[in-house]
């Protein structure tokens, strides 16, 4: 059996583990959370390396992405080096692949028309796959990058105006302590929404990106939004259901009643496809997931309003 974990700066409190099955391989995979202490998550990544066949950073992204620019995040970069013999993988590579094609699957099959819709895209240059596939598919980008990650209340509308503003603004942003750009630890469990930016979640037909910038500045109230996210607990589906929202969609599948991040999905198909520290090419990571035939998790949560 293979096996993969995710080291989190997030909370221990939502560590999870699960046993999969990929292309006929069992596959274990287990997530850690280190309480957003970074010291410790690295004492964990040289205790994990050479043990298991592939480490997912949880959390943390390795790198940010606008247009073709990738940048490198230092607190990261730490981590990632942590490993030797062990590959290290931050869930980019399926964000750029996996992402982009839940997003068509959602508009061809009809189960969320994007065309014409408002959608509050959380941070594009976390999940840039994701927001240009948006759209492509015709959604009207609120772009909230400035919002959620710097605390400065104003909307993009285009990802080429992200792509300017990362040119000046992210090699900066990437040297700053994680925490300032991010909830780690036990901030992912506190919500500091309330009314602070409900104006710009009011304006959307659909709310996308990471769930814990989504936690962290919740509205009062979210009636009728389609939520389109990543990682969540059966306690974040009950949270959702109570706010009113009408439709969940996680791009990646249910697993023992919670759905994974995209760093622990590719680190189990790297695990399975057994190529150590090369890693995938994206035509890999399509190849991988045309044969997988990985689903979306897609789940009612209110029925709409007659």
């Amino acid at each position: 059996m293979k096996r993969v974990v995710s080291v989190s700066l997030g909370s221990s409190r939502r560590d999870h583990r699960a046993v999969l099955d990929l292309l006929g391989e069992k596959v274990e995979v287990e997530r850690r959370g280190t309480d957003g202490d970074l010291k410790a998550a690295v004492a964990l990544i040289r205790q994990l390396d050479g043990q298991v066949d592939a480490i997912g950073l949880g959390g943390i992204d390795l790198y940010l992405v606008a247009g073709k620019r990738r940048y490198v995040i230092r607190d990261a970069l730490k981590l990632a080096r942590a490993a030797t013999r062990t590959p290290v993988v931050d869930g980019s590579g399926l964000k750029n692949t996996l992402e982009r094609r839940v997003v068509r699957w959602l508009q061809s099959t009809g189960t969320v028309d994007f065309r014409g819709k408002r959608v509050l895209m959380l941070s594009a240059v976390d999940r840039f796959g994701m927001a240009e596939t948006l759209q492509e598919c015709g959604s009207r980008l609120i772009i909230g990058d400035l919002i959620f990650a710097l605390q400065v209340p104003i909307a993009l509308h285009s990802l080429r105006s992200v792509e300017i503003l990362a040119r000046v603004l992210v090699p900066v942003i990437c040297r700053l302590p994680f925490q300032w750009l991010y909830p780690t630890g036990q901030r992912q469990e506190r919500v500091a929404g309330g009314r602070r930016y409900a104006r710009f979640f009011q304006e959307a037909d659909v709310v996308a990106g990471d769930f814990h910038f989504l936690r962290r500045y919740l509205p009062e109230r979210l009636d009728g939004k389609v939520v389109l996210t990543n990682t969540v607990t059966a306690e974040d589906v009950e949270l959702l259901r109570g706010l009113g929202v009408s439709l969940l969609v996680t791009t990646t599948p249910e697993l023992g009643g919670r759905s994974f991040g995209t760093n622990v999905m590719e680190a189990a198909l790297v695990a399975v496809a057994g190529k150590g520290s090369a890693g995938l090419t994206p035509r890999e990571y399509e190849e991988l997931l045309d044969r997988i035939g990985l689903q979306p998790r897609v789940e009612i949560l209110n029925l709409p309003a007659r």
